[in-house]
């Protein structure tokens, strides 16, 4: 698979998803943001900025998704266009990358966490590097598994924390050298 085949969908926002989109665009990677009007982002190439009607094909409950992630969001305008950006992310995304935390609970801390759920709902190959445990971990069969995942689809979503940690930076720029060799 060569990198300019692939595209890596993401949400512009300062930290993970910022580095992501740097990344693929070292590689030749195409690069698709989704937002809304009104989402301050910190990268802003190839922006789709979706449309109410958009945006409503991932509205979910403010419940639902409180529930999922064993936490409470609370009914506000931001946060539930947030999830349903994220919603068109990893609709369009086969696999899906996130730098965060893995809680106890198997959710991942922050709003990246419906990234996450959403990918575990949908089915999708899934990889979280935990920034705590400084290492990549999938999902699969139900559990988080050690492992040192590569992109192996060409579409794909790259997600995660604003607070990227230099081993998180590191990972990222490791994972798109394995996968399409150095640059």
């Amino acid at each position: 698979m060569k990198s300019e085949e692939c595209t890596l969908y993401h949400g512009g926002l300062k930290g993970a998803e910022s580095v992501f989109g740097e990344t693929a665009e070292q590689y030749g990677v195409n690069e698709v943001i989704f937002s809304f009007d009104g989402h301050k982002l910190n990268r802003d190439r190839n922006t789709v900025v979706l449309s109410e009607s958009e945006l409503q094909r991932g509205d979910i409950s403010m419940e639902i998704a409180s529930r999922m992630m064993n936490r409470t969001y609370y009914e506000t305008d931001k946060i539930r266009r947030v999830l349903q950006a994220i919603f068109h992310m990893v609709n369009n995304g086969h696999q899906v990358f996130v730098i965060g935390t893995i809680l106890d609970d198997n959710s991942v801390k922050g709003g990246t966490g419906w990234a996450v759920e959403l990918a575990k709902l949908f089915n999708r190959p899934l990889h979280v590097f935990d920034q705590n445990r400084n290492g990549w971990f999938t999902w699969r069969d139900g559990a988080w598994t050690e492992d040192t995942p590569l992109i192996r689809y060409t579409t794909f979503v790259g997600s995660g924390t604003r607070y990227l940690s230099a081993e998180g930076q590191a990972a990222i720029e490791e994972l798109f050298a394995a996968s399409f060799g150095k640059q």
